[in-house]
């Protein structure tokens, strides 16, 4: 099974909501510090594969946003 870059943002995200929120409830300096590590590599990680996903896609500039069209309606 294939993970997306978009799953690994969100799992990143996750843990790092995860190491504010243990900060502000006076856990240890252990586990915010390595959930902080663990974070910026997920982060990084993250990152690349969302910039080297093989995503493809017909749209162009000029089609700007889907749900306000402007210019070229056809």
């Amino acid at each position: 099974m294939k993970i997306s870059g978009m799953t690994y943002l969100i799992v990143t995200t996750m843990i790092l909501l995860t190491v504010v929120v243990f900060s502000v409830m006076n856990f240890s300096f252990s586990w915010v510090f390595y959930l902080t590590v663990i974070g910026q590599i997920l982060l990084v990680f993250s990152v690349y594969k969302v910039l080297t996903d093989a995503y493809s896609t017909d749209k162009t500039f000029k089609d700007f946003y889907e749900d306000h069209p402007i210019g070229s309606e056809e």
